[in-house]
């Protein structure tokens, strides 16, 4: 099977096997050249195909995917013009929102990031990962295992107060590397980020759904607030990549993904990102592609993309770019260096002079050797191109049959009591004998409080008052025996 992408000035028809997606793709482009568009016909191919997409939706653009195509917008001309009709199409889509406003919550906890990517996220220095990693590594000593950001608060708040012994334990913090990260965590509590931190947990193989017609299920990240926050935005993305290296088992070479996984605005990534961190995404990339897992990024110029990544990627997808300065001509020559030569295509000149929806394409072919790159047109997408309304996206959040799952556990305490047993269950750890799941009844307490309840009155017999006339007789002399010995 193969997708169909774009189609040649001579007719051909230019389109990537689907046992070759999981090699991993580039897309990029200047702003406005038409990404998104390229990106919506990909995802609706791949659905069609049966495979399930992944996509932050940066713009709001691409929920339009669950509306059918308009016959008279500019796009269907086109598209009737180069295949000779259009057929108007909706695919199935489940929105997510971390903020839970325009689609269903994702929700993690802090100890499931761990201390890299949290550090990442609040841009915390080497010394200070240090000190975050103790901390990690004092709650998993201590299972006093971390679900929100309060949680590390207090973590952090007991590492200070007990920083002598923390330091004679685990290693050398400072009070000024735990006030940093205090002050990070406010930052990012600003930003939204606590909500991406609760019950319950998201489970990554929800992404991997297909409907009842067998098309794969669209699942549009809303990213319009989260991209107020780029670091918790690209940090979050490799989340989602790692919990699927994790998770899904090893399949080897596939007749087509079990995922395709979109990362937009991959440049945020890599933006100041240390060495051991490009390594680390560089491996992953590497690796996903055994579990099944197709990997596109999407950004603006190849050069945002460090080269050992570059190098796992093979299909590539090129859309104009605006060389105005030596850097950009210099960006230029790279990029047209990366594609396989084609004596009928002057690269370099080509990629500064393509028009709206024009793009260069080399894929992988059936033997995994780049095809030769040809100047493609890029075939329209059948859906609608441009953001659903609100009462559409409400329609489609209603529908969803993960709304139940994923939906908000009102009492925090059952929250902390279902995190708590998770995190046993996954150490193999039993749950102590004292704390139970039993639900909190009032007056409860009583079982526990000794009986102090006055007991029945009972009939004084006649030795009742004898005992107590012998009693107050002794008193009587006793005091009558102190008064003399102090006047004597």
């Amino acid at each position: 099977m193969r997708i169909d992408i774009g189609k040649t000035a001579s007719g051909k028809i230019v389109s990537l096997p689907l046992a070759r997606a999981n090699r991993h793709g580039l897309v990029t482009g200047s702003t406005g050249g038409g990404k998104t568009v390229t990106l919506q016909r990909l995802a609706e191919e791949f659905s069609r195909a049966g495979v399930p997409v992944f996509a932050a939706d940066v713009k709001g653009d691409l929920s339009g995917v669950a509306a059918l195509g308009d016959h008279g917008s500019p796009l269907a001309a086109r598209a009737v013009a180069m295949a000779g009709r259009f057929t108007p199409d909706r695919f199935p889509v489940q929105l997510w929102d971390i903020f839970g406003t325009h689609g269903t919550k994702i929700r993690t906890s802090v100890q499931a990031i761990g201390p890299g990517l949290l550090a990442r996220m609040l841009k915390l220095n080497q010394t200070q990962e240090g000190a975050l990693e103790i901390c990690f590594r004092k709650s998993e000593d201590d299972r006093d295992w971390m679900l929100t950001l309060d949680d590390l608060r207090w973590s952090l708040n007991d590492m200070m107060d007990n920083r002598e012994d923390i330091c004679r334990q685990y290693g050398n913090i400072t009070s000024a590397s735990i006030a940093s990260i205090q002050r990070q965590l406010l930052s990012l509590d600003s930003q939204g980020g606590d909500k991406l931190f609760g019950e319950p947990p998201f489970d990554i193989t929800d992404f991997m759904r297909v409907d009842d017609f067998g098309r794969g299920v669209i699942n549009l990240l809303h990213a319009d607030t989260l991209m107020e926050c780029p670091k918790l935005y690209a940090v979050f993305l490799l989340w989602l990549l790692t919990e699927l290296f994790r998770v899904l088992p090893e399949a080897g070479d596939v007749d087509k993904p079990k995922l395709v996984f979109f990362f937009d605005e991959a440049h945020l990534l890599f933006s100041d990102a240390p060495k051991e961190l490009v390594q680390q995404i560089e491996r992953l990339v590497r690796l996903v592609r055994s579990k099944g897992v197709g990997v596109f990024f999407v950004t603006q110029s190849p050069a945002d993309i460090p080269d050992t990544v570059l190098a796992q990627l093979g299909s590539r997808i090129q859309h104009a770019l605006r060389a105005y300065t030596p850097k950009d001509q210099r960006m230029v020559k790279a990029a047209a260096q990366a594609f396989r030569e084609n004596r009928e295509v002057d690269v370099r000149k080509e990629i500064t002079a393509l028009a709206v929806g024009e793009a260069l394409i080399s894929v992988l072919d059936d033997t995994v050797v780049p095809t030769k790159v040809e100047k493609v047109e890029i075939l329209p997408p059948s859906a609608q191109v441009g953001p659903i309304s609100q009462m559409e996206r409400d329609a489609v959040m209603a529908s969803t049959p993960l709304l139940a799952r994923y939906a908000d556990v009102e009492n925090s305490e059952e929250a902390i009591w279902r995190f708590r047993d998770r995190m046993r269950e996954a150490r193999g750890l039993a749950r102590p004998a004292m704390e139970t799941n039993e639900p909190w009844v009032p007056g409860s307490y009583a079982q526990f409080v000794p009986d102090f309840a006055p007991r029945a009155p009972r009939s004084l017999g006649k030795g009742h008052y004898v005992r107590q006339i012998c009693l107050w007789s002794g008193v009587f002399v006793g005091s009558v025996t102190a008064l003399s010995f102090v006047l004597n």
